[in-house]
């Protein structure tokens, strides 16, 4: 199929992509991995589709005084090459080897990712189990929203009409802080069946699974248990896993389990 008829704009300033952004049944697009596909099959038609792959302002990655800023429009490939990633935030340099494959990484963006609020996908459930802060703009000003105010349903997010995504801000990990990132696909590349992102600090856990509901999901529960065998039985008090075409709920959750396992010992 091809998309419907639409207007296309390519704004030069973050101002003027705002402007455009706020009008009405206008669509954002960055590095369309996920947008494009929608459009040709006809699940999303826009009267405007406003690209802001070229706007400076929302690229790059950094670290400051202890924070890892990593733009909305910084790709998978430049996550995965990032020093700063790799060092500073080794849950992400897990992750980012799951996403997909090459030519999809070199342009799907971070900031698709996390606006798009697919259930399935890994960079929710990082920023969900490391407490980042996402930055969303508008005309109006700036918000930062927590990630546990952030991802409110499938496809669902916080961002208000209008808004951009235009930064995650992460407190990069410490010597004494550990973290793990475990997926299970059935193929490298596909979406994941469940997922697990898994950061420890000053002991205690954040287990953030994906793939197990309409949202990355914290298992608080398991969380807070005290030994592995009390942690494995008290996840079923924190997830309920959708059944998909390959899987039942019960499956899921005995996958779940699995990677809870792994993690645990990680950790």
């Amino acid at each position: 199929m091809k998309a419907a008829p639409f207007s296309y704009a390519k704004p030069r300033a973050l101002e003027e992509a705002l402007e455009l952004a706020a009008r009405p049944n206008a669509k954002v697009l960055a590095g369309g991995q996920s947008l494009i596909a929608s459009l040709n099959m006809r699940l999303s038609s826009p009267d405007l589709l406003v690209d802001i792959s070229g706007l400076k302002e929302l690229k790059g990655i950094s670290l400051e005084r202890g924070v890892v800023r990593i733009g909305a429009l910084a790709t998978h490939t430049e996550i995965e090459n990032s020093k700063v990633i790799q060092e500073h935030l080794p849950l992400f340099a897990a992750a980012v080897r799951h996403i997909a494959h090459p030519a999809i990484r070199n342009r799907g963006t971070l900031g698709g990712s996390l606006a798009l609020a697919d259930p399935a996908a890994e960079y929710p459930a990082c920023v969900l189990a490391m407490e980042g802060v996402i930055f969303a703009r508008s005309a109006q000003g700036q918000r930062q929203i927590k990630a546990a105010d952030f991802f409110k349903g499938l496809f669902e997010t916080a961002l208000e009409p209008g808004e951009l995504l235009t930064a995650v801000e992460i407190t990069a990990q410490l010597k004494d802080e550990r973290s793990a990132f475990l997926e299970l696909a059935r193929r490298q590349g596909d979406y994941a069946t469940v997922g697990l992102a898994a950061f420890a600090t000053n002991g205690t856990k954040r287990l953030a699974y994906f793939g197990a509901g309409d949202r990355p999901i914290l298992a608080t529960n398991a969380a807070n248990a005290q030994d592995l065998e009390s942690a494995k039985a008290a996840l079923a008090k924190d997830l309920q896993p959708p059944a998909d075409l390959y899987h039942s709920s019960a499956t899921k959750l005995h996958l779940a389990r699995v990677l809870l396992e792994r993690a645990w010992n990680t950790l």
